[in-house]
């Protein structure tokens, strides 16, 4: 599986990128694979390993602020793995291909 997730600190002020960075620190740290942009962290694993870093990065964010918004979105294909870089891939061939 894998979930797109967006961990915010509220409460702050507006410079929440340290934080974050915390949160992401943490999923790297997890050894599964990850990608990282403007808007989400992305994670592939089985559902009870990667819901569980979620959890972390939520709580090391949650060390520094008491609220914490946290937003998931899972691709949920049994029997699938790579898919993280293959659906990029893929994506990229068709844009290629006109």
């Amino acid at each position: 599986m894998i979930v797109a997730f967006s961990v915010t600190p509220l409460g702050v002020g507006e410079g929440v990128g340290e934080l974050v960075a915390d949160a992401v620190r943490v999923v790297r740290a997890s050894g599964l694979p990850n990608h990282t942009d403007a808007m989400f962290t992305s994670i592939e694993g089985e559902w009870d390993e990667v819901m569980a870093i979620i959890k972390e990065a939520v709580e090391v964010v949650a060390q520094k602020t008491n609220r914490v918004s946290l937003v998931l979105k899972a691709d949920i294909r049994t029997g699938v793995t790579n898919s993280l870089t293959r659906k990029v891939e893929d994506l990229e061939r068709y844009l290629a291909e006109r």
